[in-house]
């Protein structure tokens, strides 16, 4: 996969968010996650994330069209080419996948937060307490 901006913390992603207000966020979860987990608060800075399933549930099954998605989403949000894309999924695998994705069509600068929504597997393999965009206590809300 090609380059893309590197990983961020979620704190630092909502600095990003805060300070340019052409940086977007691109949550990469599932319709599933977004409904039942929920979604980033944006209203603060003014925005809503796109919402573009790397996969789709049931099974996730790989969206063939994600790097199209994402552009149509872009495009229709007022996307300016140079601002930060910054993506988001449950842990930061997918979403790092997806900058990763959007970096080799030029697409940049693209940025994984690491941690992800939910953060990573506890001691006792539960999401939501380590890291992640939730417990470094930036909005969300119910989906």
């Amino acid at each position: 996969m090609a380059d893309y901006a590197g990983d961020i913390a979620p704190g630092d992603a909502w600095r990003i968010l805060a300070q340019d207000s052409g940086a977007v966020l691109v949550d990469v979860r599932s319709e599933a996650e977004w409904n039942f987990v929920g979604l980033p608060d944006l209203s603060a800075v003014g925005r809503k994330p796109l919402l573009v399933a790397w996969a789709h549930f049931p099974g996730m099954v790989a969206n063939k069209n994600f790097v199209a998605d994402v552009k149509a989403a872009l495009a229709q949000g007022g996307y300016r080419p140079g601002a930060p894309v910054l993506f988001l999924c449950r842990s930061g695998v997918r979403s790092k996948a997806a900058a990763q994705a959007v970096s080799a069509v030029g697409i940049a600068p693209a940025y994984n937060i690491t941690g992800g929504f939910e953060g990573d597997l506890d001691t006792g393999r539960q999401r939501g307490k380590v890291g992640g965009w939730k417990v470094a206590g930036l909005p969300w809300q119910q989906g």
